[in-house]
């Protein structure tokens, strides 16, 4: 049986949220050390102006799921993200509130937030509140039954943007699906998606499924996490068709029209809201050899490459927070300056068409990460073959129109 509760109360605080992203190969190991409160400094969004300043995330919505955690043993999936409207960290705000927090869960990028992209993740332990600190990202995406051991319900408080491939929505399968196989109950802290209008992009071939790719959704879903957390237990998509015992506490005073500021980075190389709007269209550049601007300031508001013809804009990756090895390291690259473009409202594809039609060399402009983050060897071969834009969105539609008529089941925001 689901069981699925959704709860309102009528407290007013301000509140914005957010956060995860799509991985690379694992590269080295990081370890946590820093507390809670240094991460919430150094990950920071420059402008932390939220715009919508009535919504009241999951997290705020805490009437809702105090009485749900009383006497009992907790464990907690979050990161950076997972902080209140005071900016209190979900962590701090349980055990001050008596909560009997047994173990935090890291995903990738770490309880910090701080690791690269694909970064493999250790164990570890919280420095201020000495919880003990699980990694899921890297051998261990799944909680293994021992290190679920004594838990008697799961809280998960990250925050995502709305891309089929950043790696939130994959931690939250494998979790849920760890929860139903060890029959512990699920509670999904909600928060806004800033691209929740958002529904776009190809549909993931099943053949195709990776830990950046593992519902067959399109690229953009327009979901929050909650809703998106029914849609895996309503569509059986856990291991045997199990399902979850599924708790979303829901944003309040929330619609997904709304635009708001995320108070903190979701993950390393979105530094602010047009990274995050461009997020899901120049992230498909990581499959190719052009460069979305990490090892820059301007990460996922950037596009260029060595091999692309030389023009007035222009930059030099270099490492950096969050990108220890970018690609075209020290390399002069040639591209395109998006930073103050108008925000966009679907999968923009018009980027890496104009790059791959200009690379001087078309052989190596797509490597082999490009059909996981696509989700299908159509796109590619679209591309390739000089297929127009409005031509490739047509291919998508039956697809989307599936998609969205199978999402309203799952829908709990307007």
């Amino acid at each position: 049986m689901i069981s699925i509760s959704v709860f309102k109360n009528t407290v007013l605080f301000s509140v914005l949220l957010m956060l995860s992203c799509a991985s690379q190969k694992p590269k080295e190991r990081f370890e946590y050390k820093s507390e809670i409160r240094e991460t919430l400094i150094s990950c920071s969004f420059e402008n932390n102006v939220p715009l919508s300043s009535n919504i009241i995330s999951g997290a705020d919505n805490s009437s809702a799921y105090l009485p749900l955690l009383k006497d009992k043993k907790i464990g907690i999936i979050t990161n950076q993200t997972g902080i209140l409207s005071d900016k209190t960290h979900l962590a701090d705000f349980l055990l001050d509130k008596k909560i009997n927090v047994q173990k935090i869960y890291a995903p990738e990028h770490g309880f910090r937030g701080t690791a690269d992209a694909g970064e493999l993740i250790k164990d570890g332990k919280d420095t201020k509140t000495g919880l003990p600190i699980i990694s899921l990202y890297g051998n261990n995406k799944k909680p293994k039954p021992e290190q679920l051991a004594g838990i008697d319900v799961m809280v998960f408080d990250l925050q995502d943007v709305g891309a089929r491939f950043y790696t939130y929505i994959s931690s939250l399968h494998y979790i849920m699906e760890a929860c139903a196989e060890n029959n512990i109950p699920l509670i999904v802290l909600d928060r806004p998606n800033p691209n929740g209008s958002i529904v776009d992009g190809p549909i993931l071939e099943k053949e195709h499924t990776s830990f950046v790719g593992m519902h067959q959704i399109p690229l953009l879903h327009g979901m929050t996490i909650g809703e998106y957390a029914k849609m895996i237990n309503g569509e059986k998509w856990l291991k045997n068709g199990e399902e979850c015992k599924l708790t979303v506490i829901p944003c309040l005073n929330y619609n997904r029209e709304m635009a708001y500021s995320l108070p903190v980075k979701p993950s390393p190389n979105l530094p602010n809201d047009q990274s995050i709007n461009l997020y899901a269209s120049l992230c498909l550049f990581e499959g190719t050899n052009v460069s979305s601007g990490r090892g820059t300031e301007m990460q996922f508001q950037i596009y260029g490459s060595p091999f692309l013809p030389k023009s007035s804009f222009s930059f030099t990756p270099m490492p950096n927070f969050g990108a220890k090895d970018p690609m075209h390291n020290g390399k002069l690259c040639y591209g395109e300056d998006l930073t103050k473009i108008e925000k966009v409202k679907q999968l923009e594809l018009k980027w890496l068409i104009k790059a791959y039609n200009s690379t001087s060399d078309k052989s190596k402009f797509f490597n082999d990460f490009f059909l996981k983050l696509a989700g299908t060897k159509k796109l590619r071969e679209q591309i390739e073959a000089g297929i127009p834009e409005t031509e490739i969105r047509k291919s998508w539609e039956k697809g989307l129109n599936d998609f969205k008529e199978m999402r309203k089941k799952y829908l709990i925001y307007e």
